[in-house]
């Protein structure tokens, strides 16, 4: 298992290196600007339909550039719930070219839901769960955070706001680093890569997200790289890690809290669940190293410090052989 995690990170660097993306090769901060209708978008139920409009962005120099996008909403739930709805990006080759979009046709950007005190912290808790995942999966969607300058078009004026956000790459482009293909069929968790599952289920665990389903491919992607099907989490707002108001408990797991975590993975071999629990304790420094970095960006401290907190109850649970047996072991899932 370790020989193929090393070679498909080798694979991982030679993509690279042929394609570069330099828009996941640095983490500075963009800043950018774009103007569409909310309404338009949440109106739109037709995936393929995207809106045209320009988006500046501004480069490590300070110029501002102009680039030409396709907008549309993503995500039914979102679409009817959020006031700003998450956002698919279309890009064509020819106006990405000699940009930093270069190589991105397509792309995620993840923004605030409502209109809350706390929205541009919430994208922060969310933004911090991606970076979580880097450090124990070399499989992992790559991010880029974004500052917001938003127009919003209503009928007779613009409103402007504020936002957080962050571009997530698409799959194509995860697929293309590893050699592999994007995989879309129903796929047992047990026909999985072993060690790239129970470290998916982990850190679904770690961040009290229930809101996904790697067989079904809900909130997750499957790749298909040297014979071995890995699973790609994403969207992670709906987690405790994020603690969002319009969250509810999964209720069909019996639990009564946004927060309360739930472990969803199936029965694996003990040696493998010991082996992933060392690496999340080995990265235990680092994890809280990531989020420490993301403080100083946070509107409201306090959200901050939850985020510590809650990150550090799961690690309450697998630095204890009880807990470890309670939460996780003996609720490994059979069927």
């Amino acid at each position: 298992m370790k020989t193929l995690l090393i070679m498909l990170c080798a694979t991982t660097l030679v993509f690279a290196q042929e394609e570069p993306k330099v828009l996941f090769q640095t983490q500075d901060i963009i800043p950018i600007q774009i103007s569409f209708s909310n309404r338009d978008l949440k109106k739109n139920d037709n995936d393929t339909i995207f809106f045209d409009t320009t988006m500046k962005y501004q480069t490590l120099d300070g110029a501002w550039n102009d680039i030409n996008v396709g907008v549309r909403a993503r995500g039914n739930f979102r679409r009817s719930t959020c006031y700003f709805p998450p956002i698919k990006m279309k890009i064509k080759k020819s106006a990405a070219k000699e940009t930093i979009f270069k190589g991105n046709k397509k792309l995620k950007l993840v923004i605030p839901c409502l209109q809350e005190k706390n929205k541009n912290d919430n994208i922060l808790k969310e933004l911090i769960g991606y970076k979580l995942f880097e450090l124990i999966s070399p499989y992992h969607f790559k991010t880029r955070q974004v500052t917001i300058d938003f127009d919003e078009i209503k009928r007779k004026k613009t409103v402007k706001h504020d936002l957080n956000g962050f571009f997530i790459e698409d799959d194509k482009n995860v697929a293309k680093r590893f050699g592999g293909k994007v995989f879309e069929r129903f796929i047992h968790p047990l026909s999985m890569n072993a060690e790239a599952s129970v470290q998916n289920i982990f850190f679904q665990y770690m961040i009290g997200n229930t809101d996904f389903s790697v067989a079904y491919q809900h909130n997750g992607k499957l790749l298909y790289a040297n014979k071995q099907i890995i699973p790609l989490p994403y969207d992670f707002d709906m987690s405790g890690l994020v603690d969002p108001s319009y969250a509810v408990a999964n209720e069909a797991l019996g639990l009564k809290d946004i927060q309360e975590r739930a472990y969803r993975g199936f029965k694996r071999d003990e040696a493998l669940m010991n082996d992933v629990r060392a690496q999340f304790l080995n990265n235990k420094e680092a994890f809280f190293a990531i989020i420490d970095g993301f403080k100083p960006q946070f509107d409201n401290p306090k959200e901050h410090q939850e985020v510590v907190d809650y990150i550090a109850s799961f690690f309450d649970v697998i630095e204890s052989d009880k807990l470890f047996q309670s939460k996780i072991m003996d609720q490994m899932r059979t069927k």
